[in-house]
């Protein structure tokens, strides 16, 4: 069946609170969506923002950040009060600030809750306690890395040694914000599901070593005795990068991960089944071979391609859940053997019309494939075209004019030729579908900090003028 989504990170939704969140600016979106014909909900992760406000370096692959909390939903429960406005009408996300305006809240809310059974049964979950210890833990020790806290924090995980009482109002904090946004987001994913709207989360293959996922299962990564990584992640020099990339998040230990059934990626995959309808595994190809950096180099140039256990791996994970619907990240230069085992498991592939679109010469799309105009990672298309030379403009002018693409808009032609491809998904950001320049860019490769991951919509006003148009492209090209 072919379908068609927006993508839209949760953070740049429209806010009176300074940032998109699970509350009523969730659902008017998800409205939205099904008015304009889509059928998917594209967002980044949720898990609590790493350097740089990065939603790819999280602390966790399980919690998630808790300015994703809508005060509103909060008050409705008659867990805090009045709540003032914050930054409503700002088109750019100031995160220290509304951290620190939704915190007091937040403590009230906390202040005034009465676990109940639901509570009871969240907390059941075997991350949650560990998740809460981790970050309190973490806030003791003035945020450090967990490899740099003194021995008695460090090793608790490993035989309880730490007299805990201390911490026990702060852990009970941390569960309780995990607590309310697992419930308000699967809130917001059921009324995304009976609009018949699917929600497409991501995750980062790695994880980043300062997360509990690796401080919880230090045994299933390449680590010395004192925590701190032998090998780290990374991709070699090539045309853009002469040193290559040197990411730093610790290696899977394959061979212990097997030894046990791939249980860490078992759950981890079922938890993020729970939370989004189709997920989306960043760097796919590390299933098949990744590069083995050793910690002491500081670039990416030495390292070797080391082959994972990907066939085994997935084996067992349909085995358990074989419904789970999985798209690989598959971009870049790649063997053939990679492409060989996405299509033995029938994931789809990207591709990106940035990256892929020659008037000169098309290759023609498959089927089993999500075409984007762009990701995250990319410009807007408007900003992206105003980077062509007039001759290219020409050609992609007479391209699409050719091709039966006759809108007065050069943006909206590159949208329809998206919608058009045979890929059975076609996903827009909605910075192209408001026709945007590259102040709304998400996110630059290799820069950190201000303003990647910024950008954010103070209304819909541009989303609903652009609706009936959208509807009118999705149904022309079946969608």
């Amino acid at each position: 069946m072919r379908k068609a989504g927006i993508l839209m990170p949760v953070a740049s939704l429209p806010s009176k609170h300074g940032i998109g969140d699970f509350g009523y600016t969730s659902y008017t979106f998800i409205s939205l969506l099904k008015k304009s014909g889509m059928k998917i909900w594209q967002i980044l992760p949720l898990n609590p923002l790493g350097y740089g406000n990065s939603p790819y370096q999280p602390y966790s692959s399980h919690a998630m950040d808790e300015l994703y909390i809508s005060l509103d939903l909060l008050k409705e429960e008659k867990l805090i009060k009045n709540v003032a406005d914050f930054n409503r009408d700002a088109e750019i996300i100031d995160y220290d600030a509304v951290r620190s305006f939704k915190r007091s809240y937040l403590k009230e809310a906390f202040d005034n809750f009465k676990p109940n059974s639901e509570y009871q049964e969240f907390i059941q979950m075997d991350w949650v306690y560990k998740y809460a210890v981790f970050l309190t833990l973490k806030k003791a020790n003035e945020l450090k890395c967990w490899v740099d806290w003194d021995h008695s924090f460090k090793d608790w995980i490993k035989g309880n040694d730490l007299d805990l009482a201390p911490y026990q109002k702060d852990i009970e904090y941390e569960m309780f914000i995990q607590y309310v946004l697992y419930a308000q987001w699967l809130k917001v994913k059921a009324f995304a599901n009976q609009q018949g709207i699917e929600v497409m989360g991501d995750i980062p293959i790695y994880v980043g070593i300062d997360s509990d996922d690796v401080w919880t299962n230090q045994k299933n990564f390449l680590l010395d005795d004192d925590g701190r990584p032998t090998f780290i992640a990374g991709v070699p020099p090539d045309y853009f990068s002469a040193t290559g990339q040197r990411w730093g998040n610790p290696l899977y230990n394959w061979e212990v991960l097997k030894e046990d059934g791939f249980a860490f990626w078992l759950e981890r995959l079922s938890y993020n089944n729970k939370l989004f309808n189709i997920i989306r595994i960043d760097h796919f190809r590390a299933f098949d071979t990744y590069w083995k950096i050793p910690s002491s180099c500081e670039t990416a140039i030495e390292g070797q391609w080391v082959e994972a256990p990907g066939y085994a791996l997935f084996d067992e994970v349909f085995k358990h859940y074989p419904n789970m619907q999985i798209v690989a990240e598959d971009l870049g230069d790649l063997r053939q053997e990679v492409l060989v085992l996405r299509d033995h498991y029938q994931f789809k592939g990207m591709r990106i019309v940035q990256f892929s679109f020659n008037p000169t010469y098309m290759e023609e799309d498959r089927e089993n494939l999500v075409i984007y105009t762009g990701t995250h990672d990319n410009q807007t298309i408007n900003g992206w075209y105003q980077t062509f030379k007039p001759e290219q403009k020409k050609q992609a002018k007479a391209y699409f004019k050719k091709h039966g693409f006759k809108k007065p808009s050069v943006i909206d032609n590159f949208i329809d030729y998206t919608l058009a491809s045979k890929a059975s998904l076609a996903i827009i950001p909605l910075f192209d579908v408001l026709k945007l320049n590259d102040q709304a860019r998400l996110n630059t490769p290799g820069t950190v900090g201000n303003p990647n991951w910024q950008w954010k919509i103070k209304d819909y006003v541009g989303f609903k003028k652009a609706v009936k148009k959208l509807h009118k492209a999705v149904l022309k090209y079946n969608r």
